[in-house]
């Protein structure tokens, strides 16, 4: 059956007469026998009349949609540009163009006149062809990567129902499905039974944002009420490998950057449990009230996990909010083998999890879970009586936006919702366990390949970062000029890369250390061949530098 049968095979009844008449559907939005509005379309037993952008009208049994046939035409263009040719090792990563190049190449600016459907299929078909594909097989720039069919297919029924998750009665089917992915999230997390509370966010760094913001709720509720200036001063501790959004938490909070104290890290870039102990102790006798540490599960350069018993113990001691940020690393509770390495997560009040990341759901899908059940709401609640009355038809407690600082909330919880219906948690450990056998896989080729060299011993996530060496700087001294020289290496390698379009890896300093190749991998279906196709590339683009 062509895609255009399959999409458009929904059929309206006309009552009066018993006849059936297609649904009709054109880019002015006609629904259910209905145009949109009511303008330029009229409607009469049953019947559709489009009217199209030259003014002309057909009758909506036997016209084939003009919108259809523009959808069933993007839809080719997705599956064959960005799906096929970008998940496709041949293909190249990106096409890369200077901003002021890629402009001349975009009609991208707006203007008094609309635009036929041709070009809009042209612009479409350039903004594939300029994109980066993060589904590609050698695209390793970011902690998100890989392609799922399974999640893009949630993602399409998403955007096609186009909803809003708030209420119970708006998004029905999908408030039940989060309650269920949360619960099991919460299970991993360690939490008994999968008790507690959460809600998808946008983006791990809101969930951090939720995580001091509840913090303070939950140790000053007046907060709410009377605002900062009802508060002593306050503070909160974080690694100094930490993620820059709790920067942003504290600033946006009002409570002030220099109220968020770094703890200093060990050479793997581990919280050191001791400096934490003594920067609390600090902070007390300087007079300011202690209330929230941020642990991190998998830093976002070193993938380093924090030691969160050890925190645990101290948060207990000193009784302060203790979250977790494993927005990167938290996908590695599903794994038997890996999973140690967040021993103690279900002694933290809260927890950041991102599984847009290393379980490879579409962008963007983040979620906040919380060990306690009301505080969430307590803290966040503005009782909009237009949107939450509380003499409703059902149960009201699956009315769960006031839990969230949004109104309107995009549905995300579906598209994992289905991968995990597909693979199972069977599945998920297998996906995990790869990509961090991968990493260690490529470790290994980094130590054996002369001119490669690690910035660290082990890695504990995914994450490998090393420098690589070319050739004219093997046999020379290590002085200072000669680790400036090394700093540039990773920049040009990485210029180099982009414009061919052969693969994407990042790079940065860190510290005393110059810049180095930072390999992170969460592509559930990276192989052996994909870690030697990096090391082999990055010696071909860098070996005459």
């Amino acid at each position: 059956m062509a895609l255009s049968e399959k999409m458009m095979k929904y059929r309206k009844v006309d009552h009066q007469n018993g006849a059936d008449h297609p649904f009709v559907y054109n880019s002015s939005g006609i629904q259910n026998g209905k145009h949109a509005g009511s303008r330029n379309g009229a409607v009469g037993n049953g019947m559709v009349h489009v009217t199209e952008q030259n003014g002309s009208s057909h009758n909506g049994r036997h016209h084939r949609s003009k919108s259809q046939k523009f959808l069933e035409d993007v839809f080719d263009m997705m599956m064959s540009e960005a799906v096929e040719k970008g998940t496709d090792p041949k293909s190249k990563v990106l096409e890369f163009q200077q901003p002021e190049e890629l402009a001349t190449k975009l009609d991208i600016q707006l203007g008094h006149e609309g635009c036929e459907d041709g070009q809009l299929l042209e612009m479409c078909r350039k903004t594939i062809q300029y994109s980066v594909k993060s589904g590609h097989p050698h695209f390793f720039n970011q902690l998100f990567q890989g392609f799922d069919v399974k999640g893009l297919a949630g993602a399409w029924v998403t955007e096609a129902l186009n909803t809003s998750s708030y209420t119970y009665e708006m998004a029905p089917a999908f408030t039940l499905i989060e309650q269920e992915v949360l619960m099991n999230l919460r299970k991993l997390v360690g939490y008994p039974g999968g008790e507690g509370d959460g809600i998808f966010t946008p983006g791990g760094s809101i969930a951090n944002i939720y995580g001091v913001n509840l913090a303070r709720f939950s140790k000053f509720p007046e907060i709410k009420s009377k605002g900062m200036q009802a508060l002593p001063r306050i503070c909160g501790f974080t690694s100094q490998q930490s993620h820059y959004s709790l920067k942003k938490a504290f600033a946006l909070l009002g409570i002030g950057l220099d109220n968020l104290i770094p703890v200093p890290c060990d050479d793997t870039g581990r919280m050191i449990p001791s400096e934490l102990e003594n920067a609390i102790q600090q902070a007390k006798n300087s007079g300011a009230v202690p209330f929230f540490v941020g642990a991190t599960a998998g830093t976002t350069v070193l993938g380093a996990y924090d030691p969160l018993n050890a925190i645990a113990d101290i948060c207990e001691r000193h009784q302060l909010w203790m979250h977790i940020d494993a927005a990167w690393g938290g996908g590695v509770l599903f794994s038997k083998k890996y999973r140690h390495y967040m021993e103690g997560a279900h002694r933290a009040d809260s927890v950041t999890w991102d599984p847009h990341k290393m379980m490879g759901a579409p962008l963007q899908c983040a979620v906040f879970l919380l060990k306690h059940q009301k505080v969430l709401n307590e803290a966040h609640c503005a009782n909009a009586c237009y949107l939450f009355q509380q003499d409703k038809c059902y149960d009201i407690s699956y009315d769960t936006g006031d839990k969230s600082v949004q109104c309107g909330r995009k549905v995300d919880a579906f598209k994992l919702w289905l991968m995990w219906k597909e693979r199972g948690h069977k599945g998920f450990e297998r996906d995990i366990d790869n990509i961090f056998d991968m990493s260690r896989y490529l470790t290994q080729l980094v130590k054996d390949r002369e001119g490669f060299e690690l910035v660290l011993g082990e890695p504990q996530c995914t994450n490998v970062c090393f420098w690589y060496i070319p050739p004219s700087l093997r046999s020379l001294k290590r002085t200072a000029e000669w680790w400036q020289k090394l700093g540039k290496v990773a920049p040009k390698i990485k210029e180099r890369m982009m414009v061919e379009g052969t693969m994407m890896v990042g790079y940065q300093p860190l510290g005393d250390y110059v810049n180095f190749i930072r390999m992170v991998i969460s592509n559930l279906n990276v192989t052996k061949e994909d870690m030697e196709f990096v090391v082999d590339e990055i010696e071909r683009l860098g070996k005459d530098l």
